[in-house]
């Protein structure tokens, strides 16, 4: 039987490196994609941002404190949904199969395509070389026989990395990144192992799974027994009967505050209609996934309605009912994801609804909103700045950086 072969393909520090191309005074500096505002959150921070302890989804309020010198700018998803776009075609080319786990994330299965392309490790370094030049951007990629550590592979030696974990030495990489690397696992998972004094992926391997699940609970426990010994333990993609669209976001920190969580949803919305678009598809079907930071234990809601799915607002009000469905105030999400299924072919829907004119108007504002940002124009709705996350999104906001 043939190794498997899986990439993680990652690109680095995707909307703050797109900015950071495209406008040379940001470059090397500490750059924010968010505006210094109440509830408002961090999307993405450059690499000298993080130095200062910035990281995604922190509250910009927050960042500010953390880093008052920082540039703080409003994001353009439209932009990066197409620089996005650009990078995952290249990527095509090479992979047989593929799973986008995100605006900036894919795995790849690449077994069997040795013949075709040569080894995995060279073959990488074209695909990196290829998004460099031709892009702009750098991006990591981590090359194992599972997506599980692939994926940790990816982020081993950010940014611009590659990293090959060769079959049988999982345990050893493992061993190497140590917990508070392993994907997945937030620091209230890690506080829990701690409270029971442990603290390295070789006291993991010393307990059984019933004593690790009677001590941690079930999926938390079997998570950790597995992943330990360097063995995929199945929870990195909700895996769909048909073609959907997806994305997902891991905290950093566990997120128990709804503002935090409402705005993240805004923003996947916005990407998974604009990536809906690009793929010429409509949706019957929301879907929202949500993993609990304490206890791992992951859940998959969806909702199929009455009406037609036509815009980013929709999207956005059934993942917010949804959430509020699963979610209770306090609980700590550490991650969420957020996809379409049931997909069709075409611009129109199946089924039309009587009450669906302001909805079909809304989708038309996407709709030109998403051409112009083909063009390289920038167009907002009056949603994204008036939306709950408050004034995040105003291009007349000022910087408070800025004459400080």
């Amino acid at each position: 039987m043939e190794q498997k072969v899986f990439f993680h393909v990652d690109l680095d520090a995707f909307f703050a490196s797109v900015e950071q191309r495209d406008h040379p005074e940001y470059r090397g500096k500490p750059l924010i994609i968010g505006v210094v505002a109440p509830r408002c959150v961090v999307s993405t921070c450059s690499y000298e941002a993080r130095k200062f302890g910035v990281h995604s989804a922190m509250p910009t309020m927050q960042a500010y404190r953390l880093c008052p010198q920082g540039i703080y700018i409003p994001g353009d998803m439209h932009l990066y949904s197409r620089v996005s776009k650009q990078v995952m075609n290249i990527i095509r080319e090479y992979a047989p199969l593929m799973h986008q786990v995100s605006i900036d994330e894919a795995s790849l299965d690449m077994t069997g395509t040795r013949r075709l392309f040569g080894p995995a490790k060279p073959l990488a370094m074209k695909m990196k070389q290829r998004v460099k030049d031709e892009i702009g951007i750098t991006m990591s990629i981590g090359i194992a026989a599972s997506p599980f550590i692939a994926k940790m592979a990816s982020d081993y030696n950010k940014p611009d990395g590659l990293c090959v974990v060769s079959p049988g030495r999982e345990q050893m990489f493992i061993d190497a990144i140590g917990l508070g690397k392993l994907w997945g696992l937030g620091k209230s998972g890690l506080a829990a192992l701690e409270r029971h004094g442990i603290r390295t992926p070789e006291q993991v391997r010393q307990m059984d799974l019933a004593s690790l699940q009677r001590m941690i609970g079930n999926s938390f426990g079997s998570y950790l027994y597995n992943a330990c010994r360097g063995i995929d333990p199945g929870i990195m993609y909700q895996k769909s009967k048909s073609h959907s669209i997806s994305t997902e976001t891991t905290f950093f920190e566990d997120v128990k505050d709804e503002q935090t969580l409402c705005q993240i949803l805004l923003g996947m919305s916005s990407e998974l209609m604009e990536r809906s678009f690009d793929e010429g598809v409509m949706a019957r079907t929301v879907g929202l996934k949500l993993r609990w930071g304490e206890d791992f234990r992951t859940i998959t809601v969806q909702d199929t309605p009455d009406d037609p799915i036509l815009n980013a607002d929709q999207i956005y009000r059934i993942a917010h009912k949804l959430l509020l469905s699963k979610w209770k105030s306090g609980q700590g999400i550490r991650l969420i994801g957020l996809g379409l299924y049931q997909l069709y072919k075409g611009d129109s829907p199946m089924q039309d609804s009587l009450f669906s004119e302001n909805e079909h108007r809304k989708r038309n504002l996407d709709k030109v909103i998403h051409n112009l940002g083909a063009k390289g124009l920038k167009l907002r709705k009056a949603s994204e700045l008036s939306h709950d996350v408050g004034d995040a999104f105003h291009k007349g906001q000022e910087n408070p950086s800025k004459g400080k």
